[in-house]
């Protein structure tokens, strides 16, 4: 028997989730950057691949059990949203890698009361709530939610502990109605059905701001061909990611001008990537905020025939998401 070390050749496996708004959501983002998914075995197929892309695997799965193959390491890159991140792995930021926001799936996990509790404004003030409440009625105030881990850290970071969570199977914002809980801490997007139930947030009720993330697994095996997709993926997405932030303005310059050197401090502009000889067009990548200021100080300072246009995608040397990943593994 050979005594060589085993490599780990294992391909990159991608959790992404396999139903509704959140899958729609997810192949749009990895469509604008250039990455398509594809079931060999039709649309019930819960394993796929990405076009393109050798060595990497794509599996279909719910939200909870995307967080728990990253978790574990079965998955080495997921989408899924930071609360259940934050709610299912005790030791999140040792386990997992942020890697960015993907801009759809915003959330707030919320702490609400009861409309009527007019002087309960901050969770100051539901503390000296749950003290009366012992003191004088001998029982805890009852929270109402399916986020136990994150009240618990988050009422502690407040100093509240006469409480007691009861987990919530259902529709959490009708439990102070039905008298099974005074407050909640649930998710919400607008408010609106807090506010239907009669509840409102408190001040400083927001716990989290949750949206869907690209997440990686510290946790995963990776070895080189795991690190070789991943760069691929990451690449695109990273150049797609700055591509909607910028745009491109061409300009042709008659003869050279010392109006370039101080773009980058004026517009935050990228220095030019072509020449600035006579005659010469220059090539500037510039924030989108900024376009029409730089185009009139191009003008003013003799540039001509001046165009601007929004890249698909822009490649850069440096790339912070794989950077933030190669950190961690």
């Amino acid at each position: 028997m050979s005594d060589a070390p085993v490599v780990n050749d294992a391909p990159l496996v991608l959790a992404v989730p396999s139903k509704g708004r959140l899958q729609e959501n997810a192949t749009a983002f990895f469509g604008r950057a250039g990455l398509k998914f594809v079931k060999s075995r039709g649309e019930r197929d819960y394993r796929g691949t990405i076009a393109g892309v050798e060595g990497a695997e794509v599996a279909f799965l719910s939200a909870s059990e995307i967080v728990s193959q990253l978790a574990s390491g079965a998955a080495h890159l997921g989408i899924t949203g930071e609360d259940l991140v934050r709610e299912q792995v005790a030791d999140a930021d040792a386990a997992v890698e942020m890697l960015t926001p993907l801009g759809f799936g915003h959330a707030n996990v919320v702490v609400a009361v009861p409309q009527a509790w007019i002087d309960v404004r901050t969770m100051a003030d539901l503390d000296d709530v749950a003290s009366t409440m012992r003191s004088r009625h001998g029982r805890k105030l009852r929270v109402a939610t399916k986020y136990v881990n994150l009240t618990r850290r988050y009422f502690a970071s407040h100093g509240l502990a006469d409480y007691r969570i009861v987990e919530s199977l259902g529709a959490t914002e009708g439990a102070p109605a039905a008298g099974t809980a005074e407050i909640v801490v649930d998710i919400t997007t607008t408010g609106a059905t807090l506010s239907a139930n009669a509840l409102k947030i408190l001040d400083d009720g927001v716990m989290l701001a949750s949206e869907a993330n690209l997440v990686a697994s510290v946790r995963a095996p990776w070895g080189e061909r795991a690190k070789t997709a991943a760069k691929a993926i990451l690449s695109r997405i990273a150049a797609e990611e700055e591509a909607r932030s910028v745009r491109e303005i061409r300009a042709r310059l008659d003869g050279a001008s010392d109006t370039l050197g101080d773009l980058a401090a004026l517009f935050g502009a990228r220095l030019p990537l072509g020449a600035s000889a006579a005659g010469g067009v220059v090539t500037i990548h510039c924030p989108e905020k900024a376009v029409f200021a730089l185009v009139d100080h191009l003008a003013k300072a003799g540039g001509d025939d001046i165009t601007v246009s929004a890249p698909a995608y822009v490649f850069r040397k440096a790339n912070p998401l794989i950077e933030r990943l190669q950190a961690r593994i």
